[in-house]
């Protein structure tokens, strides 16, 4: 089995076993891994691969925003932070600035370790 293959397995096996709040890790690490790829390419000049990693950015952030569980009054600021997010997504494709793109990875990376400290409390409770 090529390498490339048994890694794709991995990840595969990876998300089908992951709770919801490690789903939820893993696609604020993906979205700042994109956010930092798109950086690098707009540092290289290499446009098509920013255009393309702004937008993977960007599709995280909107799957973060409309799976909130409105339920909760917490969800409100979450939702607006997430809609500030793509917005400034947007505004970074179009203008190709990296910029904006430390600006949104600093919110990602915030939000990221917040998230990662509610799981450990949560693990800590045994609530996960």
């Amino acid at each position: 089995m090529p390498l490339s293959n048994a890694y794709a397995q991995y990840n595969n096996s990876k998300v089908l076993t992951a709770s919801p709040a490690e789903l939820t890790l893993m696609l604020y690490e993906g979205a700042i891994k994109f956010c930092n790829i798109a950086i690098a390419a707009i540092e290289q000049k290499d446009i098509p691969k920013a255009h393309t990693n702004i937008v993977k950015t960007q599709r995280i952030v909107e799957h973060l925003r409309v799976t909130l569980d409105m339920k909760y009054p917490v969800a409100q600021d979450f939702e607006r932070v997430y809609v500030y997010m793509v917005q400034r997504l947007v505004e970074a494709n179009i203008k190709k600035d990296t910029e904006i793109l430390n600006e949104v990875l600093d919110h990602l990376r915030s939000m990221r370790d917040t998230w990662k400290e509610v799981m450990r409390l949560n693990r800590e409770k045994g609530a996960l």
